[in-house]
């Protein structure tokens, strides 16, 4: 485990996040991370959860309505 420093960028703060830990996230500069918060404490990943919640929904969809979905499509 690896600590965290915080400095301060103009009227915010920011997190120092180290090379590894970058690369186990499989970020890189300019990158997006969402903190989300879960029942061991905050996670941060590159994954939206909004948006894989709207693809599973998504997926449940295409999966009930197959047959009518093809027929669009033809």
């Amino acid at each position: 485990m690896s600590s965290l420093k915080l400095i301060s960028i103009g009227n915010s703060v920011g997190v120092v996040l180290p090379k590894e830990l970058l690369a186990k996230l499989r970020v890189g500069k300019g990158d997006r991370l969402y903190a989300v918060e879960t029942p061991n404490g905050i996670e941060l990943t590159p994954y939206d959860p909004e948006f894989a919640a709207q693809m599973d929904l998504a997926e449940e969809i295409m999966r009930e309505d197959r047959d009518v979905l093809k027929k669009l499509a033809e």
